[in-house]
């Protein structure tokens, strides 16, 4: 979402552990809402607010709920 807010590309890699089982999770997403998971079968839900980028202009996301 920076990204968008900062008209570029940004990628972020998160490392977390599975809330139900404790197993690792390592993913990379990126500005244009594309995600990787680099644990195989690991299924995590991810997403990202629905909002429209091309009239955004609050502040942050939270002003947009």
């Amino acid at each position: 979402m920076q990204g968008h807010l900062w008209r570029r590309k940004v990628t972020v890699e998160v490392a977390t552990e599975c809330a139900h089982c404790g197993e690792l999770l390592h993913l990379e997403l990126d500005s244009e809402g594309r995600y990787e998971v680099r644990e195989t079968g690991a299924e995590p839900l991810v997403f990202h607010p629905d909002l429209d980028w091309s009239t955004f202009s609050k502040p942050t996301i939270i002003h947009d709920y």
